[in-house]
């Protein structure tokens, strides 16, 4: 059989369709089981499994609708067949869209692609055709062409983001790969019920706790800018915007609750003394109990005797839903947190490691037409100088000095001395040129009358 290069392989990458819908969540749902953590970014941010098809009827409708204002989906498909080979999910980090995320890659490359090659005839065997060799399609050759499409594809995206487990091996690998570098890893964390109830038995102490609105962005921007290092404040490209929200956000926030069962409670401590907030948190409360509740957390590095008073606090709103879990997050730039955490005898279910990568997007160099017919020696001519440059006038006044200076000096030097005296010389020693007589009367000259 002959060789088939990888790229007569005929892969397409278009957007995801209505009719990928199940093979997409079946390839998100295999991901997911396999590595076991989604695809979160946010340092803050919890574990969210990334599912396309939540509901179905008019649920499955409204997600749809819900989901293009903010991400973007392509699929991996192959020419024969129409069969999903892999599918990747990305959205905008921040509100300016100058940094996107990875949420997931996922491949199926568990069957053989055919490439649409015609059959080719075999030399030694006479009218004997061989069918064209069957190629299974690696994780890392259809990720590549997924990542890169993404990357070229999406101008607006200065940084890329992605969050993969440190036990992903193959994940791992694709990503550096493409450029990707580690920025920061991220640690999960797991409060039990049990726990959770001997945290809300203690009162917190949180004066300033006060309710987060939009008037409030200002403060907490400032906060996650000192809460984190400044590599990562760079590539994150926060700005006050990515903390208010819209009425239209708010509106669709209010719809996925009230659809996924869920409740939002969040607020900030503020310090009136330096006018500034030192703790924020941030609460995804499961009502029904089919999940554990997700929380967030943002400290300022100089208050780190908040984190008990905070947790406390959210123990003791948990503690009017079904018991579940909370879970939390921390970063290694982050050592009094996850100190914190071990102490107190919360779980550590997952591992992951944050990267990022820049991109630099090449612009097309576009001749004009009218310089295109021009020639090299054409171009030379017209910048040749009309006629013979004449010297200007500053040029020729040092010239003219020096020349006059000579020849009053030889003057001076020729002509006879009369009863022997001397050149006249200044008080530096320097002769005097001209010998010519000074007033000493510096007094005002005579007012004339008026005339008659």
């Amino acid at each position: 059989m002959t060789q088939i290069s990888p790229s007569k392989l005929q892969i397409t990458i278009r957007p995801v369709q209505y009719r990928d819908l199940e093979a997409v969540e079946r390839l998100y749902s295999e991901g997911f089981e396999a590595d076991g953590v989604g695809g979160s970014i946010d340092p803050d941010r919890p574990l969210k499994y990334l599912q396309l098809r939540p509901w179905h009827g008019l649920h499955r409708v409204l997600n749809l609708l819900l989901n293009p204002l903010q991400y973007m989906f392509c699929a991996c498909t192959s020419e024969q067949g129409n069969k999903i080979r892999g599918v990747i999910r990305v959205s905008p980090f921040n509100r300016t869209r100058s940094t996107w995320r990875v949420d997931r890659v996922a491949v199926d490359d568990s069957s053989p692609v055919v490439p649409l090659s015609a059959p080719q005839k075999n030399t030694s065997t006479e009218g004997a055709e061989t069918e064209p060799e069957v190629r299974k399609l690696s994780f890392s050759e259809i990720g590549s062409q997924l990542l890169r499409h993404c990357l070229n594809t999406i101008w607006e995206a200065r940084t890329w983001l992605l969050e993969v487990n440190v036990n992903d091996k193959e994940s791992l690998a694709l990503y550096r790969e493409n450029g990707f570098q580690p920025l920061a890893q991220m640690t999960y964390w797991e409060i039990t019920p049990k726990l959770l109830q001997e945290l809300a038995e203690r009162e917190p102490d949180l004066p300033n706790l006060l309710p987060v609105s939009n008037a409030d962005a200002q403060l907490l921007y400032q906060l996650d800018t000192a809460s984190m290092p400044p590599l990562v404040r760079q590539v994150f490209d926060r700005h006050i915007l990515d903390f208010k929200t819209s009425l239209l956000g708010s509106l669709m926030d209010g719809l996925k609750h009230w659809l996924s069962h869920t409740e939002a409670v969040s607020g900030y401590v503020f310090e009136p003394q330096r006018k500034a907030a030192i703790g924020y948190f941030q609460l995804q409360l499961c009502r029904d109990g089919s999940k554990p509740h997700q929380g967030r957390l943002t400290v300022h590095p100089a208050y780190t005797w908040l984190y008990p008073e905070l947790l406390s606090q959210m123990a003791r709103i948990t503690q009017d839903l079904p018991a579940q879990s909370l879970q939390l997050a921390s970063s290694d730039y982050q050592p009094e947190r996850e100190e914190y955490l071990a102490q107190l005898g919360a779980n550590r279910i997952a591992h992951t490691l944050m990267m990022s990568r820049s991109v630099w997007h090449k612009v097309r160099e576009t001749k004009p037409a009218a310089l295109e017919g021009l020639q090299l020696p054409e171009v030379l001519q017209g910048l040749k100088p009309a006629r013979k440059p004449v010297p200007s006038r500053i040029t020729l006044l040092p010239s003219v000095d020096q020349s006059s200076q000579a020849e009053t000096s030889v003057d001076t030097s020729s002509a006879p001395r009369q009863n022997g005296s001397k050149p006249e010389t200044n008080g530096q020693g320097t002769k005097r040129l001209l010998n010519l007589p000074v007033s000493t009367d510096f007094s005002d000259p005579p007012q004339e009358g008026p005339c008659c």
